[in-house]
């Protein structure tokens, strides 16, 4: 066996192994060379450029230390393995900011994998006597090793944070991998926790927390995916949705150039911006106590953001593009099934750390609805925001330029 070395900025000297080599010069991974990790988040963080080849990279790594740790047989291994460095090959441009896109018009999301899989690396899979039918099922977290790429703390997770933070210079993002891995032990009944891993568990649940408004949910992040998103709607409504498959599988630079020179005049408008940075401001943002989380719980679509979008615009007296309504849903609780065990017994990880009821209000009052739109109409869109959507009315401190 020869194993090819990159040098990776996070986890210093990865090997790759034979078999993950084929998959890794496969087109539809080194398409992923081009597409943002974090969308829009670059109008943010200038250093924010990384891709989602890199987070790939990243995340086979740890997933074959986890592998490895749990002493996995070799052919697991290299499931899971093989699983971790295609785990985003379904991403459309501009990572999460086109899933929206990919719901409405392909009706999966970037985890549904198989259709992508069988086009591209299903045969190199079957090659290497890996099962694209049982990668794909680890994927979609519907396999009894699923945990290890997506569960409580999974190496997916691991990898972004590590990467997010180094390349936004943020300093919310430390985790150390090694060490939470090194105090994982799995069982027939999943992951358990070893008590000394516990500090390392806590930094990543709190880095998760601490990530969220300032990179994952910055508002410019989000003024940014919902002028993005608004621009290709308005393209892909010109044409009837009929290229929706081929759109969403371009890349970065790909997408840009269709949106700019597209037959719709509000996708060229909206291009021009971001390419520029003339970008939408907030003429509203406000948490759940001005507004009912209820309502929003689950966040609004697309469409129906549109629809409110709308609304708003006719009742401010403008053009329904120039409002961008931007609801996500509300963070869920975090949860986790993850066990800790000590020399004596096993107890629930909230037991152990109280810290996971802190974290989870945390999250909750992070919550943000936002309405944007040009300069010149922030002051009529706040007040028909607020009809429009039962907000009430901001004082001058909650208001945000």
């Amino acid at each position: 066996m020869t194993l090819k070395i990159i040098k990776d900025p996070v986890h210093g000297y990865i090997e790759v192994e034979d078999f993950a080599r084929a998959l890794l010069d496969a087109p539809a991974l080194q398409r992923l060379r081009y597409v943002r990790q974090l969308g829009f988040s670059f109008l943010v963080y200038p250093g924010a450029n990384h891709t989602r080849f890199e987070h790939s990279l990243g995340t086979m790594h740890l997933a074959d230390v986890a592998s490895r740790r749990f002493q996995l047989a070799d052919d697991e291994r290299q499931l899971i393995v093989a699983s971790a460095l295609l785990h985003d090959i379904g991403h459309g441009p501009f990572s999460h900011a086109s899933e929206p896109l990919m719901e409405k018009y392909l009706h999966r999301t970037h985890d549904d994998i198989g259709p992508v899989l069988e086009e591209t690396v299903g045969g190199l899979l079957e090659q290497q006597g890996i099962d694209p039918g049982e990668l794909c099922a680890v994927v979609n977290g519907r396999h009894r090793l699923s945990a290890i790429i997506h569960g409580d703390f999974d190496v997916d997770r691991m990898d972004y944070l590590l990467r997010d933070a180094y390349y936004t210079g943020a300093p919310y993002g430390t985790v150390d991998a090694q060490r939470l891995i090194r105090h994982l032990v799995w069982t027939s009944g999943g992951t358990v926790l070893d008590e000394n891993g516990v500090n390392a568990a806590e930094s990543l649940l709190i880095a998760r927390t601490l990530m969220r408004p300032s990179v994952y949910y910055h508002h410019v992040s989000r003024i940014g995916e919902s002028m993005f998103q608004l621009a290709a709607l308005a393209h892909l409504q010109d044409n009837g949705g009929n290229d929706a498959e081929q759109f969403l599988r371009l890349d970065d630079a790909g997408c840009m150039h269709v949106l700019a020179s597209s037959g719709s005049t509000v996708s060229r408008e909206i291009m021009s911006r971001l390419y520029e940075r003339r970008l939408y401001k907030r003429a509203i943002t406000v948490g759940s106590e001005q507004v009912s989380v209820a309502a929003y719980q689950d966040g609004v679509p697309l469409e129906k953001s549109r629809e409110y979008a709308g609304l708003i615009a006719e009742l401010a007296g403008i053009r329904p593009h120039e409002v961008l309504v931007d609801i996500p849903s509300v963070p869920r609780e975090m949860s986790l099934a993850v066990r800790v065990r000590n020399r004596h017994s096993e107890t629930s990880f909230e037991e152990i750390s109280p810290r996971v009821r802190t974290l989870n209000a945390t999250r909750r009052e992070q919550w943000r609805l936002g309405v944007y739109t040009l300069p010149a109409f922030r002051e009529q869109v706040t007040d028909a925001a607020c009809e429009i959507l039962h907000i009430r009315k901001p004082t001058r401190q909650d208001t945000l330029f």
